[in-house]
This record gives C-alpha cells, sequence and structure tokens, in this order.
C-alpha cells in the first residue's frame, strides 16, 4: 500500500458526510443527556445555540419515548451573523465546549477521539454499502464486520488512540483484515496460568495452537539455550508487540523472562470491541481477548495479570448458576465461558503503581468459548449490536430481520425479549446478579430471522453480586459491589430500556414497523408474565419496581467529557455516574 493509498478513505465528499452523521449525534444524544436544550423555532424545526450565543444550529427531529431525539441528518444547518456554514464536528464541540463542559486538559484528546471516530466512519463509507435486508442473511463474522455505528450512546465510540492509519486498517473490525497473533514465551517466575474445571495447560494449548506450532515455539527456546518447561505461552495483539512491549519491558525481553515466538499459524478477525479475536481458520476453537494499550471510549483497553487468575472461575460459577437454574434455562440462556487466563507480572511496574494503573494491564490475555459448537441445525449467530444497525437507505437490521422472520413485529419482538430480557430480570430478582448486556456483550442464536436464544459473554470483567448478604465462594468474591439501594434498578433502567430498547424501539417506530406503544407494550408484557412466573419473589418486584413512574437519567457520554482517559473509578463504580434528572418510565401504568 502506498503512502496516498493509506487515506484515500479521507476524501471531501466523505469527510463531510461523516460530519453531517456525527453533529447528528451529538445532537441527539447531548440533548437527550440534558447537556444541551433544543429551542423550537416555530418552524416545526429546533435550534441550538453555542457558547457565544451567535452560533446556531438548525435541525428536524422526532422526540420520543425516554426523551429519544431522532433527529434527520439531512436537515442540520449551522448559521452564524447571517450566514449558513458547513458543518464541521470539531468546531461544533469548541462552540459549545462550555455546555458541554469540557475542560482545557479533556477537550484536545476529545477532539482527537472525534478525529478518529470521523476517519472511521469515512472509511466505512468506501465500502460496498450492503442493504440490511442482505446483511440479515449474512454469516456471523460479516455481520460483525458490516457494524457501522459502534456504541449507540456514545459520541466519541472510535477513538482507538494509538493506531496509526496502517494499524487501523490492519486491526479495526470494520476493515476486516485477518490477523495472526503474536506469541511469546513468559517465564513461569513471573507468569501464571488459570483454567476453569476440566482443562489443563498443556492439552489446551496444543488444542489451540496445534502440535506442529508448539513445537516449532519449544525449537525455537532451545535454540536459545532455554528450556521450554521453564515458559507459559500467551498471545498478544501485534500492535502491542510492535508499539509496547519491546519498549516498555524492554528488561523482561533482554533478560530473556519474555522471548517473542513469533506469529501463529491461525487467522482471525478483531471484533467490535477491537482487543478481542475470533478464529476464522477453525471457528470452533476459542476467541482470543488480548491487552491493548489503546485509549478507546473513556479507558484504556489494557487486561489484567491480577485480574486474569479470578477469571475462569468466575465463569464456572456463573455457567453452574445458570444450568442449575429452571428459569434460565428455559429462556434457552448460555453463558460462553471464559475458560482459561494468562498473565504476566511486571514486578518493577507493580512495586511503582496501584492496582488500576494501566502499567499493570500490558500483557495478559484470555481465551473464550466459542458459540459456534452449541449451534443446531438451521441457527446462524448475529452480535445483538445489530440490531440497531441501520443501512444507507434508514432500514434497520431489526426491521429486516422481522421481515425475514414472516412473524408480526410483537411476536418477533416478544421472542426476542424471552431470550435476551428474561433472564436479566430473573438474574437480577432472584439472585442480586447484574450483567454488563450492551449489544456488543450479547450474542443472539437466530433462525430465519427469529431469535431463538441469547447468549452472553464477557462475564468475569462485568458481571456483579449487589447483595452483601450473598453465600459467594472466596474466588468469585471480587464481583460482590457495594450500590445503594435507589440505584439498583439502573443496571435494568439505564443499561437495557435507555442504552439498547430506546433506540430500538426508535427505529421501528421510525421505519413505520412497530409503534412505540406497541414496543413498551411488549416490555410491560414480557415483566408480567416473568413476575406472574416465580409469585415467591413478589416482595422483591414490590421493593424494586419495573413499573415505577420514572427513574434517574444515568449520563455516559457527560462521563467522558469529565474524563476521557477513565471514565468510571474501578474502585467505586456506582459513585462515579453521572445522574441528571429523570427520565419517564415507558412502561409505567402499562
Amino acid at each position: 500500500m502506498s503512502l496516498a493509498d493509506a487515506v484515500a478513505h479521507l476524501s471531501p465528499e466523505h469527510w463531510e458526510r461523516a460530519n453531517r452523521l456525527l453533529v447528528r449525534k451529538a445532537l441527539a444524544e447531548f440533548a437527550h443527556e440534558r447537556l444541551i436544550t433544543p429551542e423550537a423555532d416555530g418552524d416545526g424545526g429546533y435550534v441550538v445555540r453555542g457558547d457565544d450565543g451567535l452560533t446556531r444550529y438548525r435541525f428536524t427531529a422526532t422526540l420520543r419515548s425516554l426523551d429519544h431525539w431522532q433527529v434527520d441528518p439531512e436537515s442540520i444547518t449551522r448559521h452564524r451573523d447571517g450566514a449558513e456554514l458547513p458543518l464541521a464536528a470539531l468546531d461544533f464541540f469548541i462552540e459549545l465546549k462550555t455546555s458541554l463542559g469540557l475542560s482545557d486538559e479533556v477537550l484536545p484528546v476529545y477532539l482527537e477521539e472525534i478525529s478518529s471516530t470521523l476517519s472511521g466512519t469515512c472509511f466505512k463509507l468506501t465500502k460496498p454499502q450492503i442493504p440490511s435486508a442482505e446483511l440479515a442473511k449474512a454469516s456471523f463474522q460479516e455481520i460483525e464486520t458490516g457494524m457501522t455505528e459502534g456504541h449507540p450512546c456514545f459520541v466519541a465510540n472510535n477513538g482507538r488512540l494509538g493506531f496509526g492509519v496502517h494499524e487501523y486498517l490492519s486491526y479495526a473490525p470494520e476493515t476486516a483484515s485477518p490477523v495472526r497473533l503474536v506469541w511469546l514465551a513468559a517465564h513461569r517466575s513471573r507468569a501464571a496460568f488459570t483454567a476453569g474445571v476440566g482443562i489443563e495447560y498443556e492439552s489446551f494449548v496444543r488444542a489451540e495452537l496445534g502440535d506442529g506450532t508448539v513445537e516449532r515455539f519449544a525449537a525455537t527456546l532451545t535454540e536459545q539455550g532455554l528450556d521450554p518447561e521453564d515458559y507459559l505461552l500467551i498471545p498478544v495483539h501485534p500492535w502491542q508487540w510492535w508499539n509496547k512491549l519491546p519498549v516498555t519491558f524492554a528488561a523482561e525481553v533482554a533478560q530473556r523472562h519474555l522471548v517473542c515466538l513469533g506469529e501463529g499459524d491461525d487467522e482471525y478477525l478483531a471484533q467490535q470491541s477491537i482487543r478481542t479475536f475470533f478464529n476464522t481458520t477453525s471457528p470452533e476453537k476459542h476467541y482470543v481477548k488480548t491487552a491493548l494499550s489503546v485509549l478507546n471510549m473513556g479507558f484504556m483497553r489494557g487486561l489484567s495479570a491480577a485480574y486474569m487468575e479470578a477469571t475462569p472461575a468466575i465463569n464456572d460459577w456463573l455457567a453452574q448458576l445458570v444450568e442449575n437454574d429452571p428459569v434460565l434455562k428455559s429462556t434457552g440462556l448460555s453463558v460462553i465461558r471464559e475458560r482459561a487466563a494468562v498473565g504476566y507480572r511486571h514486578l518493577e511496574y507493580e512495586a511503582a503503581t496501584d492496582r488500576y494503573s494501566p502499567y499493570r494491564k500490558m500483557l495478559a490475555a484470555l481465551w473464550r468459548e466459542s458459540p459456534v459448537p452449541s449451534l443446531q441445525e438451521g441457527e446462524s449467530l448475529a452480535t445483538m449490536a445489530s440490531l440497531v444497525h441501520v443501512d444507507h437507505t434508514g432500514a434497520s437490521f431489526a426491521g429486516a430481520l422481522i421481515e425475514r422472520s414472516g412473524l408480526t413485529p410483537v411476536e418477533w419482538l416478544r421472542r426476542y425479549l424471552r431470550a435476551y430480557f428474561t433472564p436479566l430480570l430473573h438474574s437480577f430478582y432472584a439472585y442480586d446478579l447484574v450483567y454488563m448486556p450492551h449489544g456488543e456483550n450479547v450474542i443472539l442464536v437466530l433462525k430465519d430471522g427469529a431469535v431463538q436464544r441469547a447468549i452472553y459473554k464477557d462475564i468475569a470483567e462485568e458481571i456483579a453480586v449487589m447483595d452483601p448478604q450473598a453465600v459467594l465462594p472466596p474466588v468469585v468474591e471480587r464481583i460482590r459491589v457495594e450500590v445503594p439501594e435507589d440505584k439498583k434498578l439502573l443496571s435494568i433502567f439505564t443499561d437495557v430500556f435507555d442504552c439498547f430498547f430506546r433506540f430500538l424501539a426508535a427505529d421501528l417506530a421510525g421505519e413505520g414497523i412497530l409503534d412505540e406503544d406497541d414496543f413498551w407494550r411488549t416490555v410491560a408484557e414480557s415483566v408480567r408474565e416473568y413476575q406472574k412466573s416465580a409469585p415467591e419473589l413478589a416482595d422483591k418486584f414490590r421493593q424494586y419496581d419495573m413499573f415505577a413512574p420514572e427513574f434517574a437519567l444515568s449520563c455516559l457520554n457527560r462521563l467522558q467529557l469529565r474524563n476521557n482517559k477513565q471514565m468510571v473509578d474501578l474502585a467505586d463504580p456506582s459513585g462515579a455516574l453521572q445522574l441528571v434528572g429523570s427520565l419517564k418510565n415507558p412502561i409505567a401504568g402499562l
């Protein structure tokens, strides 16, 4: 690839389109989070003023449930002193810097994240525009790499600060570039391998890598006078090897605590979460999740060696809970377990930092089960994030699935809610157990467009038990969290209603597929159906009322605008919430 080819996607036409789409999202989400207050202009449209009072953004929008602003991107215009100005996302953030609470320290880094997000959109605009109806028939990984929006709430959602353009083209999920992982030998004095029940290191590594590759790596060590028995194998993101480890961990390499063995033979595809890889050479093999010291959406995307040690045990605990619970079992829910993990401890950086430091998260990996072997005849997979994907014509992926299924929209939705939402309700009420159930953390099993069941993933870092009295095995104790009583149900109201159903309901209503009232009535019915099936939990249903008139508005962009390097204090996640007023509960009174 030539130097010029690397930026071929950055054309004036694509840049103009990307800016328009991003300003649309910023107006919609910042109005939702009450950072800006659009004023009616008297002509059926709205106006947002810049901090100077002179700059105005005009647009038309439909206001839907949960204060959702469905803004028409083609309607947006920018004005100052009687003149119309081009839309420019970077200018938008500068013009509303005070309204958005962007400090002098955060603003330039945030602008860099916005620039990266715009660049990613430009690249996506160069790809063949696949209609949602076609994508609905596509394979699991074609759907995964066909997503164009990223997280529906966050405006700066493709920052990936640290990737150069050639690395973006090699490792971003939307580029669908095959990746081979780099493998290191890590001395056992500083590395640890932990695994779930029934897994043993040697046979596991051979099953993942193949005998030939394991022998080749062993020969590389013996040629240097090193004993392979003294080392554990760690898969590494190629970016992490080229950009971090030989420099930041130079002492480890020099002393042969770490030895680079080269690339593995299997090819992988990066998933929506960037640092997790799906094995395309052997799809039944495990996903591999790697440490990646790149800043993306409010966090450095590292992996903690200390955290990895308990990961397989936490996964086994949850898998057993799901397996033994008749309600969860009846919904078809499964979890793909993180079966094994390996972490490397850099003793000097550990001595110099606290446990949340990015320096402790530079070298670790885990292996997560593939959902492929669990498929029955005629079943296919799609990331749940795909449900809020909308193609270049405005047609939603969810609408295409409904069409393909031949079901009524309400019946399709009912089956989806039974698979995805009922397990969340039951986990909350029966076990005080919550997940991070956003679109990227859930895989849907489909048959002819209809949802058959759901698969939850990203377990060890994302689940929490909010009951201080719960009896947990010692190794699982770290998932216990203290959450104030009045904030517990936000795990459903914020994560599911506001951050996912809000978009799905608006898309289906905007296309005329399913009226918003019918959407939320179906959600209410699914809650009542679950509650009827578990009368023994009636006291909990009253204590944590899903039909409460309103709930607190928890604002995600406000977290990132305040501190885009670490959005949440990991020692006190609920204390970091940015709560601003309340939202009317769309199922109250239904």
